[in-house]
């Protein structure tokens, strides 16, 4: 070990896992922000420490096992259809009220997103990292466990952004509907299908011509999450006002 730790390669290495995570996880940051921000300030930091430290060891063993996974087909696939549902949960409004009990069940379902979501999303980010490490499992801990505070730090930021400007919720909502688009149209399952419609896959990406699937995938995925959470918390929003108006009507001083 001492010898790895010694040589120009491991630290170059190390460097590469570092700026591979730091760039690739920015989306993670949002979905922790996102799941965090309808918590009392309070168990914001719980929800986001507890959350992230548990996808750092997920993310370690999906790592471990990244290539092997990522030759099965269906897995992006089901991956970019649970984050279609986790962009557009998190645009809709969350019930208020409740007592420490109810405070409790919304930290546990906030870490619970963030776990999926981060499990979901960090598909490309470990297999860079695979790469990077080149088969060292020493330089795939330390790079992760160093460039996750820097994630934690981003989602902290995000939750008090988002509590002065709410639009960044849409916007980060619409960041996983991207991924997710992505993801499904680059899953190997589908590599034969779309070659019968002259669809050309050039490192796992498909491209028709000039041009590529994978960003008109992405742009569709972000509408459809922005539109149909939106209709969504519309209509919460309007069975709300009908249930407090009901209320109302049956008070003893109506």
């Amino acid at each position: 070990m001492l010898e790895e730790l010694a040589s120009q390669a491991f630290w170059i290495g190390l460097a590469k896992i570092i700026g591979v995570n730091v760039v690739l996880s920015g989306d993670n940051a949002v979905v922790i922000a996102l799941a965090a921000r309808s918590l009392p300030r309070r168990q914001q930091k719980q929800a986001i420490f507890w959350g992230a430290g548990a996808a750092v060891v997920l993310r370690i063993i999906l790592t471990v096992f990244a290539v092997a996974l990522l030759q099965l087909p269906w897995l992006k696939i089901v991956g970019g259809l649970l984050l279609f549902w986790i962009g557009i949960k998190l645009l809709v409004p969350e019930d208020d009220g409740g007592d420490d009990i109810r405070a409790s069940d919304n930290l546990i379902a906030a870490i619970r997103t963030i776990l999926i979501a981060d499990l979901v999303m960090s598909i490309d980010n470990v297999i860079a990292v695979a790469a990077a490490a080149q088969g060292s499992y020493l330089l795939l801990v330390l790079g992760l466990a160093i460039s996750i505070p820097l994630v934690i730090f981003g989602a902290t930021l995000l939750v008090h952004l988002m509590e002065r400007y709410p639009v960044i919720i849409t916007i980060g909502a619409g960041l996983i509907g991207f991924v997710a688009g992505e993801m499904l149209v680059t899953d190997p399952a589908l590599a034969g299908w779309m070659e019968g419609f002259g669809i050309q896959f050039n490192d796992g990406h498909p491209t028709l011509g000039e041009v590529k699937l994978t960003l008109v995938a992405g742009v569709i995925g972000l509408v459809v999450v922005v539109l149909w959470g939106k209709w969504l918390a519309r209509r919460r929003e309007a069975a709300a006002a009908t249930q407090v108006v009901g209320e109302a009507d049956k008070s003893p001083n109506s």
